[in-house]
């Protein structure tokens, strides 16, 4: 948890994901930061660009406020990416951005925004078929997994089931 190195988990929906990075935060050197999370797949992709990134204000584009991102939100904390396999391959090289240079640009910005966020990211899909079918970038893989945790389903924690049901009678 102490460590600012990029989280992977995997497993099949339920199996806590989203837990696991709030836990993963939560006991982090950087808990007193915020935690941030959006779902990847949730949103269309331009949507997705435009909370993960946030935008200037430009006529231009029809664009006539400026709005933070939800990555400079997390700064100095922790930003979770639900199903991050959801993420289009242009989002993901400007993800790959972030990991790489610790800094982003805001959709029509032309100044860069450095960071210090952690990065956190969950998915229920094979990334690795992924990969061969060319719908996610290996190198935003390798980036994203340097510490990479599985969920088994619980049917194969069974010892988890006590717990559970004393904490939802609680």
């Amino acid at each position: 948890a102490d460590s600012s190195v990029p989280v992977l988990i995997t497993g099949e929906s339920g199996t806590g994901k989203e837990l696991i990075a709030k836990a993963i935060h939560n006991f982090s050197n950087r808990a007193e930061g915020q935690l941030i999370e959006i779902n990847c797949s949730a949103v269309s992709q331009k949507q997705f660009e435009l909370e993960l990134f946030g935008y200037e204000k430009n006529g231009f584009s029809g664009i006539w406020s400026e709005k933070k991102g939800k990555l400079e939100l997390a700064n100095n904390g922790t930003i979770y990416l639900d199903e991050i396999s959801g993420i289009d391959i242009e989002n993901q090289g400007r993800l790959l951005r972030v990991l790489q240079e610790n800094e982003f640009f805001r959709v029509d910005g032309s100044e860069p925004i450095k960071l210090n966020v952690r990065i956190i990211a969950s998915t229920n899909k094979d990334i690795e078929e992924m990969i061969a079918q060319g719908l996610f970038r290996e190198d935003l893989y390798h980036r994203l997994r340097v510490v990479e945790t599985e969920l088994p389903p619980l049917r194969e924690r069974k010892d988890d089931i006590p717990f559970l049901i004393d904490y939802f009678i609680k």
